[in-house]
């Protein structure tokens, strides 16, 4: 390679590192609502909003949508009823769900107010309660923020580089090259115990503000056991010893029945299904 050629190469790769800089630079601590230190700032909520609002379009691509009417405005019901209780902040947001004709047991929510359910979920979320005991623990990890700090773990590089690109709309071409802005982002892959475990504390709390059993969120659990056998299902093995959780869940469901006595004499009584 001659100087000119060598030349010509580092000034784009001069420019990526200081595009990969300025975002760490932007990066912080904070503290979530539990008490937990969190490192965020990999990118702006808006750009945030952004990436969960594609790869839920790029979700709803791939997976058969429910065209049953009952289960979809049953879902709609339960996250209304759920997002009704957030910061205001979080209640501004459009909130958007969808309901996927898949068997497995599975949930998730995104930035932007993105909540898919699968079909599955209903064979162990057996009563509304139960449901929302899965919602809201989905519901807890974008409003902990735990997307953000998900990238801003992963900004090397290369995903810094990936994520801008789809930010900037180069969306045809990262899918083109083979790549998923899904898997560049990892938001449907498990988080950390530690985020797993405070989605369970913040989602339990959320359901009691709305008026849903805390302690149904126990029975579920049980009912992601016993579906398993011997083997889980694969949301329920991405998560904390389901053991301990439930031991933590049921102590948390004591301690939250005033909340959830609270929310009920306030007329918060949800009629879902």
């Amino acid at each position: 390679m001659n100087s000119s050629s060598s030349s010509r190469w580092r000034r784009p790769l001069v420019g990526v590192l200081l595009i990969v800089s300025l975002a760490i630079v932007g990066c912080a601590t904070t503290t979530s609502s539990t008490g937990r230190r969190q490192y965020v700032g990999g990118v702006s909520q808006q750009e945030l909003d952004q990436l969960g609002t594609k790869a839920f379009a790029e979700t709803k691509q791939k997976e058969k949508l429910s065209q049953d009417a009952r289960q979809n405005a049953y879902v709609r019901c339960v996250v209304n009823d759920l997002v009704a209780q957030l910061p205001a902040q979080q209640r501004a947001v459009a909130w958007e769900t969808a309901l996927f004709q898949n068997d497995e047991p599975n949930a998730f929510a995104l930035p932007g107010g993105k909540v898919g359910v699968y079909t599955g979920i209903f064979k162990v979320a057996k009563t509304q309660d139960q449901l929302a005991a899965v919602l809201a623990h989905e519901i807890g990890h974008v409003v902990e923020r735990h997307h953000d700090e998900r990238i801003t773990r992963q900004m090397g590089a290369s995903g810094a580089v990936s994520l801008l690109g789809a930010l900037a709309g180069d969306y045809g071409q990262l899918a083109s090259q083979g790549g998923s802005l899904l898997a560049q982002t990892g938001f449907l892959l498990p988080g950390s115990r530690a985020q797993e475990s405070e989605a369970d504390v913040v989602g339990q709390r959320l359901m009691a503000q709305a008026g849903f059993d805390p302690a149904q969120a126990v029975n579920l659990w049980q009912n992601m056991i016993s579906a398993g056998g011997e083997r889980p299902p694969q949301w329920l093995s991405t998560h904390p010893d389901p053991s301990s959780r439930i031991r933590e869940l049921q102590s948390r469901a004591a301690s939250l029945e005033p909340v959830y006595a609270q929310a009920r004499a306030a007329g918060r009584k949800p009629t879902c299904g």
